[in-house]
């Protein structure tokens, strides 16, 4: 089999890697089949043996074989698909592990000297998590299997913490389905690679990041045609261009959140969001015990840059 790059431009090397994930698609429906043991043990192993920040090993997966927890997950998601993969993870950064050991090594992990419940060790963790489930899906994936990545599952954060009884210095970060594809959905266009990839610096003006978007929007719109021509979906650049409704409807989950969860939160660097060069903090409403956002340049829109997720993180202890 012989392909070209996105773009079309240079012809493309293949071995069974490369094409295992050139053919990469996510597979929403699945056959009946139970997965053997063998093949659990191997893609567990395989996520194991995924890059770890420093050696911390700071993830892991929750294996989720109840089927009222499986139902519970699909209602959250809102995708009925989850409760019937005969394999269904939910990955999870996790420094409580590493504070336990802290612990028994007599270290006072309450203490702010104790680093690996700060920021920077929770997006290290995330990103951990992340390529463990990458390592498992194409692990999956070469072996004949179907799978589906799966942030549905935080549609509900605090709900998800509570039914997989994740303690502190824990946070979901993804969901993975996996089993014997019942379903071969064609591939999904990929953006023109000249639009993703730059060579030392990023493109000066729109013009040069955004040649190649007419034709990737095309492709794109005729691809959702194809795969079901009784609801259309818009080119891609309309999708990203409704992305502010998508952006409020985030900020309202957020404090949304914040409230469900009661935080509390100590102005320290951990608890600190971004919004442009300016900072903000999120802090207790003593009186209500909710939570609100106070910027300290109110004159300016608060574009979350950090996590808030975070703050659940590191304080659903405190």
């Amino acid at each position: 089999m012989k392909s070209r790059d996105n773009g079309g431009m240079t012809e493309l090397i293949h071995n069974t890697t490369i094409d295992t994930l050139l053919e990469r698609r996510s597979i929403r429906k699945f056959s009946n089949e139970a997965l053997s043991s063998e093949v659990i043990a191997t893609l567990e192993t395989v996520a194991q043996h995924a890059p770890s920040s420093q050696f911390l090993n700071d993830w892991s997966a929750i294996r989720v074989t109840d089927p009222d927890i499986k139902n519970q997950l699909a209602h959250i998601g809102g995708q009925p698909y989850i409760a019937q993969a005969p394999l269904l993870y939910v990955f999870v950064l996790d420094e409580h592990r590493n504070a336990a050991i802290a612990r028994s090594k007599g270290v006072e992990t309450g203490d702010d000297a104790f680093t690996l419940t700060s920021s920077y060790r929770y997006t290290q963790a995330q990103n951990d998590a992340v390529l463990a489930l990458h390592a498992m899906e194409t692990a999956a994936y070469s072996l004949g299997l179907g799978c589906v990545v799966l942030g549905s599952i935080l549609n509900d954060a605090a709900a998800l913490v509570d039914l997989l009884g994740l303690p502190e210095y824990t946070y979901p970060v993804l969901g993975l389905a996996i089993g014997k594809p019942g379903q071969e959905p064609a591939l999904k266009p990929r953006m023109p690679r000249s639009m993703q990839f730059f060579e030392n610096e990023y493109p000066s003006s729109d013009e040069r990041l955004l040649s190649g978007l007419d034709a990737f929007d095309d492709e794109v719109h005729q691809y959702y045609d194809l795969r079901n021509t009784e609801r259309p979906v818009d080119a891609f650049s309309d999708q990203i261009a409704v992305g502010d409704d998508v952006s409020e409807i985030g900020s309202q989950r957020v404090l949304k959140l914040l409230i469900v969860c009661d935080l509390r939160c100590r102005t320290s660097p951990f608890c600190r969001l971004r919004s442009g060069r300016d900072s903000v903090w999120i802090d207790k409403d003593i009186q209500r015990g909710g939570a609100r956002l106070r910027s300290l340049h109110a004159d300016k829109p608060l574009l979350v840059y950090f996590f808030v997720s975070l703050v659940h993180y590191r304080l659903r202890g405190l």
